[in-house]
């Protein structure tokens, strides 16, 4: 487990091994969430990152009907 300290202007350094591991690269965003005390960091994908990320899927029940006419 690698280990970080927060910088005086309350910046963190993710570690190489970490970065690399999270598949992170220069100018990615991260949503931060907070909850008891502890920050996590996601990753957000840009549409084109999501695109196919759930081929196969059934859609059946959740699609509105085709018109008939």
């Amino acid at each position: 487990m690698a280990e970080t300290k927060v910088s005086s202007k309350y910046q963190v350094v993710i570690p190489k091994e970490d970065r690399e591991r999270a598949g992170l690269h220069v100018g990615q965003k991260l949503m931060v969430t907070v909850k008891h005390g502890v920050i996590k960091l996601v990753p957000l994908k840009t549409l084109d990152e999501l695109e196919g990320f759930v081929k196969g899927l059934d859609a059946t029940g959740y699609r509105e009907e085709e018109d008939p006419s």
